[in-house]
C-alpha cells in the first residue's frame, strides 16, 4: 500500500442463510498518532466496510449532474458508505455532536388548529439522548472524526463545534488524528443571556474547533465579505476615523510604502476567534423565522461565517450530525453542495421539510446571475432505520416485543428471560466491542466464583445480547472478557432473527380519487394519538395531527420524487384534497404526522 493510495479491498462476511457475500473495505491513511489520549476500552480504527444506502426520495431537479444528499442512519455506517465515491472529495465539514451533556433533549409536540394551546393537545417528545457511560463517548468520536478525515479533501477543513462537558478531550482526538500542527483556530461563540450559577460563573460560549486537512486548505480571499465582518468599537471610531467625507461616512487613510490607502469604518473589521455578535436566540426564539423546534438548533448567521469563510461557491459541504439542518439550508442559499446525515427521523424531517422552504424562496428570489444554486436534493436509508423512528425509546419497545422482564434494580443487566440475562445494545447501528464495556464493568465476578464452585461444568452466567447487527466475533469477545469463567453467550439480531416483530402501531388512512380529485378522507397516526391519549373516534379534524403532505402523481414503486408538497405554515393546516393531473398514473401519498412518522400508501387513478 503506497503512502497516498489506502487499500480498498473485497471482505467475505456471512449471511443469514447460511451462505457468504462481499462487500468493500476500506483501509485508512495512517492517522498522526500524537499526541495521544487513552480511555478505557480504547482500541484502533484502522479500516471499515461498504453499507449499502437505498434511494427513497427525490426532490427538485439536478444542477450540473449534481443533486444534494441527505441520509437516515448511523453516520458511521453513512460515512463509510460515502467513501466508494467521496473519499477525499469534501471540501468543508461542520459537525455540532453531543456535548455529553447527560441531558434528555425534547421538542414539544402541538396539534395545529384552534385549540391547539391547550395542554392536553401537547406534550413533549424526547429527540435524542445525550447520556454516555464510561468512555464509550470518546470512542464514538474518535471513530467518526477519523472517517471525516478520510473524506476531506487536500484542501478541505474540519469546525468540530461542543462545549465544556467535553471540549478539551476533542481537541486532544484531533491533534492525535490530523496532528497538532493542523489546528488553525478555537474560535469562542459566546451567546450569553441567562443563568445565574451560585458557585461558578455562567457558562455562556460554545467552542468550535478548526482543523485543516493539510497546509494547503481553504481560506477566502475575500475577506470584506459582510458575515466576517464586525462594527469598530467607539475608541477606535475617534482615534482612527475621525474624517468623513461628503456622504458622512467615516474614514481614515494610511501610507504604505509611499501609498495611501482609504478605509472606511462602516467596512468594519475583519472577525477574531471570539465571536460575541451572533446571538443563541436567532434560532431559539419561535418569533424566529428560522426556529423548527428542533432541541440545540444553531443559527444560520453562525453556519453563514463558517461556510463563508471555509469554502467556495460550489464546494461540497457535510453535518453528519444534521439535526434541523442549518447547515444544510446554509449551504443551499450560498451555492454550495451538499451532503447530511442524521440517525434521528424526526431530523430527517425537520430538514426535509425546511430544504423545501429554502429552494421555493431561492425559486422566488432574484439570485446573482454568476452564482449556482444547488436546490435541488435526495433522501436516502442506510440500514433499516424504519424499525425505530426514536432510538431514546427503543429499549423500552425491545423489552416489550420480546416479552422480557425488566429488572428495576439491575445497573448492567436490562431484564431476564427463560433465566437469561438481557443486554439491549445501542440501537440503529452496529453493535461494536466497545459496546461491551459497560456490561465487562459491571460483572459480578463475587457471585461467579460462588456459582463455579457449586457447579464447575455450568456457565455462571447466560447471556443474551439484542442489537441491529453486530461485528462477528461479538460474542466470542465477551466470552473472551469473562475468563477464568466461563459464560454462555447468545446475540439475538432483529433484524435478521427477529424480523417478525411489530414494535410500533402502524398509521391508518383512506385515500381515494373522486370526481378528479384527490381526497384524504381519514388519518389516524396511531403512536400520536396514544401520546395524546386520543381514541380514533374522538378525531373530529385529521389535519390537525399533519406536519406535510406529498404526492407522486407518477410513482415508480421505489422512490417518492413528489410534484405536490404541502407544508403548511406553523399555524395552518394541509389541505387535504388535491387537483389529478390528466396524466396521472400510479398515485403515491406520503402523510407525516407531528412525531415524524409517515403513511404511505398507493392508489391508482382510475380508482
Amino acid at each position: 500500500m503506497s503512502k497516498n493510495t489506502p487499500a480498498q479491498e473485497s471482505l467475505q462476511l456471512a449471511t443469514p442463510d447460511g451462505g457468504t457475500t462481499h462487500v468493500e473495505k476500506y483501509e485508512f491513511e495512517p492517522i498522526k498518532g500524537y499526541p495521544m489520549l487513552n480511555w478505557r476500552g480504547k482500541r484502533p480504527f484502522t479500516s471499515t466496510q461498504y453499507y449499502p444506502a437505498q434511494l427513497k426520495e427525490v426532490h427538485g431537479e439536478e444542477v450540473d449532474g449534481w443533486r444534494n444528499k441527505i441520509y437516515w442512519g448511523d453516520n458511521l455506517q453513512v460515512m463509510s458508505h460515502l467513501l466508494k465515491e467521496f473519499r477525499g472529495k469534501v471540501d468543508l465539514i461542520y459537525i455540532d455532536p453531543p456535548f455529553d451533556s447527560k441531558a434528555d433533549y425534547k421538542k414539544v409536540i402541538r396539534r395545529k388548529g384552534a385549540e391547539a394551546a391547550a395542554d392536553q393537545n401537547s406534550f413533549e417528545e424526547k429527540q435524542y439522548s445525550d447520556m454516555w457511560s464510561n468512555d464509550e463517548y470518546l470512542q464514538f468520536m474518535f471513530e467518526r472524526i477519523t472517517l471525516m478525515r478520510e473524506l476531506l479533501s487536500d484542501r478541505g477543513s474540519i469546525f468540530l463545534h461542543a462545549d465544556w462537558h467535553k471540549i478539551h478531550h476533542l481537541r486532544c482526538i484531533l491533534d492525535e488524528i490530523f496532528g497538532s500542527d493542523r489546528f488553525l483556530n478555537e474560535i469562542i461563540w459566546g451567546y450569553g443571556a441567562g443563568g445565574n450559577p451560585s458557585k461558578f460563573f455562567p457558562r455562556k460560549h460554545d467552542t468550535i474547533l478548526w482543523y485543516a486537512k493539510s497546509t494547503n486548505h481553504f481560506f477566502t480571499k475575500d475577506l470584506f465579505q459582510k458575515i466576517l465582518r464586525v462594527p469598530y468599537d467607539d475608541s477606535t471610531l475617534e482615534t482612527h476615523y475621525k474624517n468623513r467625507d461628503e456622504q458622512g461616512r467615516r474614514f481614515r487613510v494610511q501610507t504604505v510604502n509611499g501609498r495611501d490607502y482609504v478605509t472606511y469604518a462602516d467596512d468594519g473589521k475583519l472577525v477574531t476567534d471570539v465571536w460575541v455578535d451572533i446571538g443563541a436566540q436567532n434560532a431559539g426564539s419561535p418569533i424566529s423565522p428560522e426556529y423548527t423546534g428542533f432541541p440545540t438548533q444553531k443559527p444560520e448567521m453562525l453556519l453563514e461565517r463558517i461556510v463563508c469563510a471555509a469554502s467556495d461557491a460550489g464546494s461540497l459541504v457535510f453535518d453528519c450530525f444534521m439535526g434541523s439542518g442549518t447547515t444544510q439550508a446554509v449551504a443551499m442559499k450560498l451555492g454550495r453542495r451538499f451532503i447530511g446525515a442524521d440517525i434521528n427521523l424526526g431530523a430527517i424531517q425537520t430538514t426535509t421539510k425546511r430544504l423545501i422552504k429554502v429552494a421555493e424562496e431561492l425559486r422566488q428570489k432574484q439570485l446573482d446571475p454568476d452564482t449556482k444554486y444547488y436546490t435541488g436534493f435526495e433522501v436516502y436509508n442506510v440500514n433499516h432505520y424504519d424499525i425505530f423512528r426514536n432510538p431514546v425509546q427503543a429499549k423500552e419497545l425491545l423489552l416489550e416485543a420480546l416479552e422480557v422482564q425488566k429488572l428495576e434494580f439491575s445497573t448492567v443487566f436490562d431484564g431476564e428471560k427463560d433465566g437469561r440475562m438481557i443486554k439491549i445494545m445501542p440501537v440503529n447501528r452496529i453493535a461494536t466491542r466497545a459496546d461491551l464495556n459497560e456490561l465487562i464493568a459491571g460483572f459480578d465476578y463475587k457471585a461467579w466464583e460462588r456459582k463455579q464452585n457449586e457447579s464447575p461444568n455450568r456457565p455462571v452466567e447466560k447471556i443474551t445480547l439484542v442489537c441491529m447487527g453486530h461485528e462477528p466475533d461479538l460474542a466470542a469477545q465477551l466470552e473472551l472478557a469473562a475468563k477464568p469463567f466461563k459464560i454462555d453467550v447468545e446475540v439475538v439480531d432483529i433484524l435478521r432473527d427477529k424480523a417478525n416483530l411489530e414494535f410500533k402501531r402502524d398509521s391508518e388512512a383512506k385515500v381515494v380519487v373522486k370526481n378528479g380529485e384527490l381526497v384524504i378522507e381519514r388519518f389516524y397516526p396511531m403512536n400520536l394519538l396514544q401520546k395524546l391519549s386520543l381514541q380514533k373516534e374522538s378525531v373530529e379534524d385529521w389535519k390537525e395531527l399533519v406536519e406535510s403532505v406529498l404526492i407522486d402523481w407518477n410513482y415508480d414503486g421505489a422512490v417518492l420524487q413528489p410534484a405536490v408538497v404541502d407544508i403548511p405554515g406553523k399555524n395552518e393546516m394541509v389541505k387535504g384534497t388535491y387537483k389529478v393531473p390528466e396524466d396521472a398514473g400510479t398515485i403515491r401519498v406520503k402523510i407525516t404526522d407531528l412525531l415524524s412518522e409517515s403513511w404511505e400508501g398507493s392508489v391508482s387513478h382510475g380508482d
